[in-house]
């Protein structure tokens, strides 16, 4: 299967870059060099990644995220940036990224962000028995993770790729108590070290699609002081 990577940025040598490499690593590539056209891009071409440049004329990066997690669109995004202040990448995170890389970047660097973050989404090859591989369950929450799909009672769930990750990761150690820095380095595993607010944002956000009261949480708990732990849950 080729992957399809839209590159969104406003300038044309980075776009030409990687572009280039991308291709040479045999992905399928799109361009777009504004935020209007990389959303009409994303809607039109179906790609299987975007590279996403935070700043960009018409629309910014950040409200681009904003507009296609908003219309239920969860391809992963890797945010691409000229700044490198903590609070961007936070801001980028918060809003349904999946990655964050700051310029100037190598292509190999990029070429690798892009293949980990393809692999962690949920991207299937097609090598996936149909219908087969692991079902995790907690009650009313059921969360297949071969076939990327996730219910509560009979509502499917839309995720983003990182929430999805995180939410198995949790289903996959019921009961225990994760700390913060487990999490990052399970689920994120490079760039974030210390940077714990990423996980308590990604937290939030599961809360708001599982929790029936973000207040008072059945399913993930926070452990003060240490972290978060999945409570297994009966079936009424």
């Amino acid at each position: 299967m080729v992957h399809k990577i839209l590159i969104v940025d406003d300038e044309q040598p980075i776009r030409t870059l990687l572009d280039y490499n991308l291709k040479q690593s045999n992905f399928e590539t799109i361009m777009a060099a504004d935020g209007e056209e990389a959303v009409v891009k994303v809607e039109n071409e179906n790609p299987d990644l975007i590279l996403l440049d935070l700043m960009l004329p018409k629309m910014d990066g950040i409200d681009v995220c904003k507009i296609l997690r908003q219309r239920n669109i969860n391809t992963p995004i890797i945010m691409l940036t000229a700044k490198g202040e903590e609070m961007d990448k936070v801001l980028g995170l918060e809003i349904g990224a999946d990655d964050y890389m700051t310029k100037p970047f190598s292509p190999r660097e990029v070429i690798a962000r892009v293949k980990a973050v393809l692999r962690r989404s949920g991207e299937r090859t097609g090598s996936d028995e149909e219908g087969g591989g692991q079902i995790l369950r907690s009650a009313s929450l059921t969360v297949h993770p071969e076939q990327y799909e996730a219910y509560l009672d009979e509502e499917v769930l839309e995720f983003t790729p990182k929430e999805f990750e995180l939410l198995v990761y949790f289903m996959q150690n019921k009961n225990r108590v994760l700390t913060r820095d487990q999490l990052l380095s399970a689920v994120w595993n490079y760039d974030f070290a210390g940077d714990t607010r990423i996980v308590d944002v990604h937290v939030s956000h599961l809360r708001e699609k599982i929790e029936e009261n973000t207040r008072k949480p059945v399913f993930i708990k926070t452990v003060r002081g240490i972290g978060y732990k999945f409570e297994e849950q009966k079936s009424k």
